[in-house]
């Protein structure tokens, strides 16, 4: 039969091994889980966690997967992954890609739970957990070029909720070694559980899309294996029957290559950006900005002194849900411009505790905030890619003081430090595990090609 691109897809899943991840795809990657891990034990600290666990418990017949965060507590394989899925993004603390989409925290979770779920005999090694990882994050990449909708800062749906869905699939199904068909079936399935609205963006909900991603992209997994079918042409462009064009105006799907000797990974040619706090990924262009203005600021004054401040302007990208200008929540704080630029400009940084209760509604924020125009120059485009953040400080004595940021500290143009990640991770994972165990974690991930039973992990 003529290839399509759907069964392009589900031959690269069954066909990609091990050897197919290069050094620097295997280095990147292992970076990636490790601060999933540490993100999704940090979040377990969250009310939104607690009530998404709280529901899951109370489905939980066949308890053989583990919960970030929770010692002794175990859930079913889906549940777990649905429950970490949440933890993951709880805090918005997870990775982001390009085109935009936070490609771990919907497939780790899957992948974990499944691990666990595996027969003593059947249990995947570390090298099969790296490469259906690796497989879970090409086909969110794949997808999410297949439209240049895709490479801009989300408006109708929450792309994590969609690509994550079908790569928590296309990885779960490697790891338990789906055939081809029912790796395209696998596909199928995920595409119809799909999707999540912006609307819920800066909500308690918006956790549940991580959550969802790995959850039901595992469960098209398992439906595929027990032989359920789709349409096996869901990830092809067919004229008046839409499949995972449903999600895109503009659909240009490309078959993608089995691999013989080589496969190229999106993940060797562009890497992941790291966040530092825990904020919407747009938020580290503003404070890195307000950080930099702020020591002009001290130089010029001495200290930071916000009455010798008449206004304060943003210039930034239009993006309506992260344009915030009194958030009044944890959720709506971690996506408003107005509230990090001016955390980082009265705190001189941006940290777990800029979101709690007693942060947000202090008097001389309020007063800062109440100082903030917003901008949106022609030239700073909703990307990525391609958008900046600045902030301009206008003195009552009429001078203006300006900082700038075009790629943060974390940004996949300017990754951050093997220091700089491990120190993230330890600090994350010190809310809930001790010394030793967070140290046995890193050891784990940084060997995790020599792993004999992921399930360890």
């Amino acid at each position: 039969p003529e290839e399509t691109v759907t069964s392009s897809f589900a031959s690269f899943i069954h066909a990609v091994r091990p050897e197919h991840l290069s050094k620097v795809v295997r280095h990147r990657s292992k970076r990636m889980i490790l601060d999933s891990i540490g993100v999704g034990l940090v979040g377990s600290t969250t009310q939104v966690f607690d009530l998404a666990l709280q529901y899951c418990r109370l489905y939980s017949s066949v308890a053989v997967s583990s919960v970030y965060g929770k010692p002794g507590v175990k859930l079913s394989p889906t549940l777990a992954a649905f429950t970490n899925g949440v933890a993951t993004h709880s805090m918005d603390f997870d990775d982001t890609w390009h085109p935009a989409t936070h490609p771990s925290g919907a497939v780790l979770p899957a992948l974990l739970a499944a691990s666990q779920m595996l027969p003593p005999s059947t249990k995947p090694n570390g090298k099969d957990f790296l490469l259906a990882f690796n497989v879970g994050l090409e086909v969110q990449g794949r997808l999410m070029h297949f439209s240049t909708e895709a490479h801009d800062i989300p408006k109708r749906f929450h792309p994590p909720s969609v690509v994550g869905t079908l790569g928590s699939a296309a990885a779960t199904a490697k790891l338990l070694s789906l055939s081809t068909a029912q790796c395209a079936h696998a596909l199928g399935i995920a595409a119809s559980l799909a999707g999540a609205p912006m609307a819920n963006a800066a909500t308690q909900a918006k956790p549940l899309h991580i959550g969802n991603a790995a959850r039901l992209g595992f469960e098209a997994a398992l439906l595929a294996a027990r032989g359920m079918e789709a349409n096996p042409l869901v990830l092809d462009d067919i004229p008046g029957c839409s499949g995972f064009s449903a999600f895109y105006s503009v659909y240009q799907p490309k078959p993608l290559s089995t691999p013989s000797d080589h496969h190229e990974f999106l993940l060797e040619k562009q890497d992941i950006a790291f966040k530092r706090f825990p904020a919407h990924l747009g938020m580290h262009w503003v404070v890195d900005a307000a950080l930099s203005v702020r020591n002009l600021f001290i130089n010029y004054a001495g200290s930071f002194s916000p009455s010798l401040i008449r206004t304060i302007v943003l210039k930034i990208p239009v993006s309506k849900y992260i344009n915030r200008p009194f958030p009044s929540s944890e959720h709506q704080a971690r996506h408003s411009f107005q509230f990090n630029a001016c955390t980082a400009l009265l705190d001189g940084e941006v940290g777990l505790g800029s979101f709690a209760e007693s942060s947000i509604h202090r008097q001389e924020l309020r007063e800062l905030l109440d100082k903030v125009v917003v901008e949106h120059p022609e030239d700073n485009v909703a990307n990525f890619d391609k958008m900046y953040g600045e902030v301009a400080l206008l003195l009552h004595s009429g001078d203006i003081l300006t900082g700038k940021c075009d790629t943060f500290y974390g940004h996949w143009r300017k990754p951050l430090s093997t220091e700089s990640l491990l120190k993230k991770f330890r600090s994350n994972a010190s809310h809930v595990l001790p010394e030793e165990k967070i140290e046995t974690i890193i050891t784990m991930v940084d060997n995790l090609e020599n792993l004999s039973d992921s399930s360890q992990l």
